[in-house]
C-alpha cells in the first residue's frame, strides 16, 4: 500500500501532516502514558520476586498467580512448584506470557498501541510517517491472527484467579475472613470475567456459524448478551488494567506492612 502522501493512492496532496484542528494527538499521547506506565509497574513487580503474598489472610497477587517457582511462598503455591527459582524467570512464568500475548492480540489493544507507539497512523485524517504497510501479514504481526487461542488460554487462567479469590475467605485457622482484601480481589476478578467475555474472539465462539439464529434461541441470547458487552470492550480493557495494578499494589501493601488490611469479618 502506497504511502498517504502518494499522489499515486489518489489522495488530496497538502504540505501539512492533516488539516484537522482539534487535539487529536490527545488520545493517543494519553494511551502512550498509561499502558507505558503499568508495562513498567508490571514488569518490575513480576520481577520482584517478594511481597505477593499475605500469609495471615490467604491473599495471593494476580501477577503471581499460580505461583510455580521453587522460590514461592508454599502456601502461595495451590498448584505444585517446579520452576527454578533464579531471578530472571518470573513466579508465574507459565501464565504470564500467555496473558501478555492475549493482551497485546486484543483488537483494542492493537488499535491503541499502533496509535500510540508506532503512529499507524496516529489517528484519523492524519498521515503515518511510514512509506510502506504490510499490515498483519507478515511476522511477528501476523501471529495477531492467533488471538483466539489465547483467548481460551486466559478464559482458564481468569478461573484460576477466581479460585485465589475464593479460597481467601477461608484464613489458614479454617475460620471465615472477610476484608478489603477480599472485596478487591473479587472485584478485580469479576471485571477479568466481564473483559475477557466482552472479547471480539468470545462473541465470535458464541455465535459464529450460525446461519440461523431461530433455530438456535440460547446461542442468540448469549450473542446478544456478548455483544452488549463487546460495545464497551475498550472501557473493560482500561478497567482491568486498573483493577490488576490496584489488587497487586494493595496486596504487596499488606504484605511489607505498609498498611493493615481492613478486616470487616474475622
Amino acid at each position: 500500500m502506497s504511502s498517504t502522501t502518494d499522489a499515486a493512492a489518489g489522495r488530496a496532496q497538502i504540505a501539512a501532516r492533516t488539516l484537522r484542528t482539534d487535539r487529536w494527538w490527545l488520545p493517543p499521547l494519553a494511551n502512550f502514558v498509561g499502558l507505558a506506565a503499568w508495562v513498567i509497574y508490571a514488569t518490575v513487580r513480576v520481577f520482584m520476586q517478594s511481597d505477593y503474598w499475605v500469609a495471615d489472610y490467604g491473599y495471593l497477587t494476580p501477577f503471581y498467580s499460580p505461583c510455580f517457582s521453587t522460590g514461592c511462598v508454599p502456601e502461595a503455591s495451590h498448584f505444585g512448584q517446579f520452576l527454578p527459582d533464579v531471578w530472571f524467570i518470573p513466579y508465574a512464568a507459565l501464565t504470564l506470557p500467555f496473558l501478555l500475548l492475549f493482551r497485546l492480540t486484543c483488537y483494542y489493544y492493537r488499535k491503541a498501541y499502533y496509535r500510540a507507539f508506532w503512529l499507524s497512523p496516529p489517528a484519523c485524517a492524519v498521515a503515518e510517517p511510514h512509506r510502506k504497510y504490510s499490515g498483519e501479514t507478515r511476522f511477528p504481526l501476523i501471529l495477531q491472527n492467533a488471538h483466539r487461542y489465547f483467548f481460551y488460554l486466559a478464559a482458564l487462567i481468569t478461573l484460576i484467579n477466581a479460585y485465589d479469590a475464593v479460597i481467601a475467605f477461608v484464613k489458614p485457622d479454617g475460620s471465615f475472613g472477610l476484608g478489603l482484601g477480599n472485596i478487591i480481589l473479587v472485584a478485580n476478578v469479576v471485571l477479568l470475567f466481564i473483559y475477557t467475555a466482552s472479547c471480539h474472539s468470545c462473541r465470535s465462539g458464541v455465535g459464529g456459524r450460525i446461519n440461523n439464529f431461530s433455530k438456535h434461541p440460547m446461542r442468540y441470547k448469549m450473542w446478544t448478551f456478548v455483544t452488549k458487552l463487546n460495545t464497551r470492550h475498550m472501557q473493560y480493557a482500561w478497567a482491568t488494567l486498573a483493577s490488576l495494578a490496584i489488587t497487586d499494589f494493595y496486596i504487596m501493601a499488606v504484605s511489607a506492612g505498609w498498611i493493615s488490611d481492613l478486616r470487616i469479618v474475622g
